[in-house]
């Protein structure tokens, strides 16, 4: 590798390993009697007893078997005997279905396993299946579904020696002068600042403010621009919108178009966002890999004459949320009025799922389904501010109507935030005043997502 000291870890990274760690532990958990290769003290003694294991006529599963071939190391994350006396190879990702560089993951596998002398006579991703839902035994058996590559790698893995080559040739010569580009296949990578600091100063309004593909479409014809754009050609109104806002320097607000689509959303009106956190180990009954449960939510209702009360729910005792989540949303919204969302088809899921889930709660939560509206697409039709700079998250669009409400001074600053501090409150490690200062800032930061909802409707409807 070029220049490891440039590496950068992003906030996530420490999670996502969490998660791939735990996923791992737990699909070794369901093949009784294998045994675990250690790289202790070093990854020769791996490969040492991975020999002696395969010597021996080992007949049980092998956890982190090590191979070497031309330079090459591996470790598989499991190696199960076929019975007739091959192999079968899974690698372990907590994923939901394999992914391209997963494959090729697999095909060097396979060709170093192979290339070692070991009869590899099938190979698979095992990943989690999302059919899968955790019972009260809490069984985790059919957690994972083998995704047989054996037919699909074979190509790549009889290429494998000439990748290798090429990847040493590489790592041998200078750094490589490539910019970023299509070529990074958007995984998190920790030389991303680094690469992209090389990046030429591009246009201050680039093309690419376009929403919908539109930018895109400019840059295959060598337009960054923005404002190199012949206007005529734009026959997308919405490219039209953004066009207009961004060169003139005036946002385009259609107050009428704001105030009919508004019309009908009756009084009182429920202000509502959620807070989710999604395991890929289920944790509670009822649940499936990556099922998004609320643990919080934020409900501001609004009274004809502009006057708000202000209801919350947030549970960080690490239990089951939905029962109470539940409870909550019928206690806590009113029997009549629009209940309003941003992106709203999440907030229905969410309902949605709970009234599946509680059918005593059904028609209650069943109403609130029904009278749920999106603010988001009034806004999209009807806001657009060149500081958005192409998107409508709430995020961008909150700053160009009411730059006193930002989200920098919070703690918890964006829903990623918001599960990173849910599993921290909920860690047996965490102290009581940690958690604390937890429990206000998850507050704070969900009261702001529905204040700022009043706020841009109020905006939208005001000349």
């Amino acid at each position: 590798m070029h220049r490891p000291e440039l590496a950068e870890t992003d906030e996530g990274a420490e999670a996502r390993f969490a998660a791939g760690h735990e996923v791992g532990a737990a699909a070794c958990s369901l093949l009784p009697g294998g045994v675990m290769v250690e790289a202790e003290p070093d990854l020769s003694a791996a490969l040492a007893t991975t020999k002696a294991l395969l010597e021996s006529g080992h007949e049980d599963p092998i956890f982190e078997a090590t191979f070497q071939h031309d330079g090459v190391l591996v470790r598989v994350d499991i190696l199960e005997p076929n019975g007739i006396g091959g192999w079968h190879m899974a690698e372990v990702k907590s994923s939901t279905k394999p992914k391209d560089y997963h494959v090729n993951d697999l095909a060097t596998q396979v060709w170093v396993a192979r290339e070692a002398g070991v009869p590899i006579e099938s190979a698979a991703i095992r990943h989690l299946d999302t059919d899968f839902v955790l019972e009260g035994d809490g069984s985790l058996d059919g957690l994972f579904f083998d995704s047989d590559l054996t037919s699909n790698i074979q190509d790549r893995v009889e290429t494998r020696a000439e990748v290798v080559a090429a990847a040493r040739e590489t790592l041998a010569g200078e750094e490589p002068s490539i910019l970023p580009g299509s070529h990074c296949d958007g995984l998190p990578c920790n030389f991303a600042a680094y690469c992209e600091g090389a990046l030429p100063q591009g246009p201050e309004w680039p093309v690419t403010v376009l929403p919908y593909g539109g930018g895109n479409n400019w840059l295959r014809r060598g337009v960054e621009d923005l404002f190199e754009i012949d206007p005529t050609m734009l026959t997308n109104p919405t490219h039209q919108r953004v066009y207009q806002a961004t060169v003139t320097g005036e946002p385009d607000h259609n107050v009428e178009g704001a105030r009919t689509a508004m019309a009908d959303w009756c009084f009182p009106r429920t202000w509502l966002d959620f807070e989710t956190i999604a395991f890929a180990i289920p944790r509670w009954v009822g649940t499936r890999p990556y099922q998004q449960v609320p643990f919080q939510f934020s409900a501001h209702v609004e009274a004809e004459d502009g006057s708000l009360q202000h209801h919350e729910f947030l549970s960080l005792d690490g239990a089951d949320p939905r029962r109470a989540c539940a409870e909550a949303l019928v206690t806590m919204i009113p029997s009549s009025g629009a209940v309003v969302a941003y992106n709203a088809g999440f907030e229905k899921a969410r309902l949605r799922e709970l009234s599946e889930f509680f059918p005593d709660l059904a028609d209650d939560l069943n109403s609130i389904i029904d009278r749920v509206v999106d603010l988001l697409p009034v806004t999209r039709a009807n806001w657009y501010h060149r500081d958005q700079r192409g998107s409508w998250s709430i995020k961008a669009v909150l700053p160009t109507v009411a730059p006193d409400l930002d989200y920098s001074e919070l703690e918890v600053k964006d829903g990623g935030n918001a599960q990173a501090a849910y599993l921290e409150a909920i860690s047996p490690t965490t102290t009581d005043d940690r958690r604390a200062a937890l429990d206000a800032a998850l507050r704070a930061y969900c009261g702001r997502d529905t204040e700022a909802m009043i706020v841009l409707a109020r905006h939208l409807t005001q000349n």
